[in-house]
């Protein structure tokens, strides 16, 4: 998968500004999202235990989780409109995401809401055994989506289910990954093993890949990956870079790396 650079539009200056304040957000390409975001890449890097601390003390602050995963699934949605610009592939296709049943799924349910209104066809899929995702925030974003003409809602609960969805994913212009975001021990097991071979096929089938978070099964605290695990061309993480993401192999899995704004405040950073 080859990503070409593009010298038509002029580079992001350094912005604090958070990914849903930003009116010109879904109009950078992937050089000027990496200018917009560089001070918050500039961060200390932080583990996976230190930044949940952070996202509760947030909250626990008055900072809605539903406002932090809206930030998260604006910027996702302005990566994947740039990747798929960068490789020539926007609109060439749907957009599919694959969403866990957790917040890393809700924050895919964002940024399919962004990208279909910035005019993508998207298949937002919830890889659950459950018909609902789990948690109250991603559970609202997945309830939005039923009002979004460009966007076609999916529920894969079984091994079978994905392996019909995989069939075409060499259509899609690229895929999503928001399955897991951290805190996987061990072998994954169905239905997001599965829904890791559909990643893994579109990979081979030369479809780019975006990380929400992390790719799944790569641990943000140590890089360490599970089996299976996600090789991706771009991931988006939030707040602060990752320790994981800046190891050896958690780097190798990544891909590039942006590091986007989501609203914590410093109060609530103690990692």
């Amino acid at each position: 998968m080859t990503v070409r650079a593009k010298s038509i539009r002029a580079p992001a200056a350094p912005s604090s500004q958070l990914p849903t304040d930003d009116p010109g957000l879904l109009e950078l390409d992937l050089r000027g999202l990496r200018q917009r975001w560089a001070a918050t890449a500039r961060g200390s890097p932080i583990g996976a235990e230190a930044m949940a601390g952070a996202d509760r003390r947030a909250q626990a602050m008055g900072v809605r989780g539903e406002r932090l995963m809206e930030q998260a699934g604006t910027a996702v949605a302005a990566a994947a409109k740039a990747l798929a610009e960068a490789t020539e592939r926007w609109q060439r296709g749907p957009i599919l995401i694959l969403c866990g049943p957790g917040n890393n799924g809700g924050d895919g349910f964002v940024a399919a809401r962004h990208l279909a209104r910035a005019g993508a066809d998207v298949a937002a899929v919830l890889v659950s055994t459950e018909a609902r995702p789990g948690t109250p925030d991603a559970a609202r974003n997945w309830d939005r989506l039923g009002n979004e003409r460009r966007v076609t809602r999916g529920l894969a609960g079984t091994a079978r289910d994905l392996a019909l969805l995989g069939r075409n994913v060499d259509k899609a212009s690229i895929v999503i990954d928001a399955l897991l975001g951290t805190g996987v021990h061990g072998t994954l097991r169905d239905p997001i093993r599965s829904a890791v071979a559909i990643v893994e096929r579109a990979r081979a089938a030369s479809v780019p890949i975006l990380a929400v978070d992390t790719p799944t099964a790569v641990d943000l605290t140590s890089g360490d990956p599970s089996d299976p695990v996600v090789q991706a061309d771009l991931t988006v993480t939030f707040h602060r870079p990752k320790t994981g993401l800046l190891t050896k192999r958690g780097a190798a899995l990544a891909g590039r790396v942006l590091v986007a704004p989501i609203g914590i405040p410093p109060g609530a950073d103690r990692g």
